[in-house]
């Protein structure tokens, strides 16, 4: 069972003469006022009453008072909060008359509803924090935010990479129609000298058919002289006939062999190894750019992983909050920041703002059943409504002021005194400390 304020009775503290107050239950009471007339002057008490010296306002005495400052607040669970006399001691009475301190006062007050604002005016990243701690994943999800934090700086860095590879790559010149690799001068010269080679063999082959044809000549010739001696010399020009037929047959031979010799030209080769280094730079730019391109792609390739584990770390993100205990459907924490209903807090309505501080004070600590609003003026008539039905559907008890002496508001201070309950000048004259 949440606890709620029953009665609350206010003295001489800041702005408030005499004001006595028993709020709704459930639900919002709201103190309605012009400017500088005591309404938050009645929450700076309550919190002071109930939070301790350090909600003490720096001059807690209404100026011009006689008396010093009193305040009681009588609470759900039965306990009489008090703070009365020249040093405004706390007095913390149970229902049996057990006397008490600010230690049992602190186990089921929450401090965030007694300064509303200061969680109102925190950062995105320290209100989403407090969401975190308070379904119990803020580590968790700390870690995964790290994580994803990690991730996404390593994908910014590859990014980057890929990209100047690729700049890179676009910006080098490629040269069609080469080899893939470089050309070795070596083997250009290596098959040179193989040609050199058989034209110098087949110069050999057409000296030996010189030699030869010089040698048939000769032997004619002597032929010619034998021919004189036919009748000594039968015998040997036989033999030298045998001989010259056997010559012009290797003759034959020779001829046609040389006949079918082509000798191959050195000139493309020639011209190749003048030009070689320049082919080799082209083919060399070209092996630099694919090796540029294929690393390009090899960092795009890191980047869409890192993508992907990016995603992945989100997914989880997603689902640890989905299946967390949120005190407010629609609660959420994106890109570090509290969100509800997909929206950042600047961007919600002052109504949403305050149903969202409210279901974090009672997710902080359900036991504290109330929380003190200041300046709902920023709502309309139709917003008040609406919020006061979701607190009272929820059974949380709202105190908060409104600069309006509309109908709106349930309680109207004025000079620091409720309006029309007690006149101004009585309240000056006859007023007592602790009475009314």
């Amino acid at each position: 069972m949440s606890i709620k304020i029953n009665t609350l009775e206010i003295e001489n503290v800041k702005r408030v003469k005499a004001v006595a107050i028993a709020p709704e239950a459930n639900g919002l009471t709201i103190i309605g006022g012009r400017n500088n007339q005591g309404k938050t002057s009645v929450l700076d008490a309550i919190a002071w009453a109930l939070g301790g010296d350090r909600y003490r306002p720096s001059e807690p005495a209404r100026e011009g008072a006689f008396s010093s400052p009193f305040l009681q607040v009588t609470l759900s669970n039965g306990l009489i909060v008090e703070r009365k006399g020249k040093n405004s001691a706390l007095t913390v009475t149970d229902p049996h008359g057990n006397k008490a301190g600010q230690k049992l006062l602190d186990s089921f007050i929450e401090q965030m509803a007694l300064d509303l604002p200061k969680f109102m005016q925190a950062s995105g990243k320290e209100k989403a924090n407090t969401l975190l701690r308070i379904i119990g994943v803020e580590e968790e999800l700390n870690t995964l935010n790290a994580e994803e934090s990690r991730l996404y700086n390593k994908r910014l860095e590859i990014g980057r990479i890929a990209e100047q590879k690729k700049k890179y790559a676009d910006e080098l010149e490629f040269y069609p129609n080469l080899p893939q690799a470089p050309i070795s001068a070596s083997e250009l010269i290596a098959e040179q000298q193989s040609i050199l080679a058989r034209n110098g063999e087949n110069q050999r082959k057409r000296q030996r058919l010189n030699e030869i044809t010089m040698e048939k000549h000769r032997i004619g010739d002597e032929i010619s002289r034998l021919d004189e001696q036919i009748a000594d010399l039968t015998a040997r020009r036989k033999r030298l006939a045998e001989m010259y037929t056997n010559i012009a047959n290797d003759e034959e031979t020779a001829r046609k062999t040389v006949v079918e010799l082509v000798d191959e030209s050195t000139a493309e080769l020639e011209e190749s190894l003048r030009n070689i280094e320049n082919v080799n730079i082209k083919i060399r730019a070209n092996l630099d750019k694919e090796r540029a391109s294929e690393e390009a792609q090899e960092y795009r390739a890191q980047y869409d992983d890192l993508t992907a584990e990016i995603t992945r770390v989100r997914d989880e993100k997603t689902a640890l909050l989905n299946n967390a205990e949120l005190p407010l459907e629609g609660l959420s924490v994106a890109d570090g920041e509290l969100c509800y209903h997909e929206q950042k807090w600047d961007n919600m309505s002052a109504s949403e703002q305050l149903k969202v501080a409210a279901a974090i004070v009672r997710k902080l600590n359900p036991q504290c059943g109330f929380v003190l609003m200041d300046k709902l003026e920023q709502m309309d008539e139709e917003t008040l409504q609406e919020f006061g039905a979701w607190l009272e559907k929820e059974g949380l008890q709202a105190i908060a002021t409104r600069v309006s002496t509309g109908d709106e508001c349930q309680i109207i201070i004025e000079d620091g005194c409720i309006k029309n309950e007690l006149p101004a000048e009585k309240i000056c004259k006859a007023w007592k400390a602790g009475e009314f």
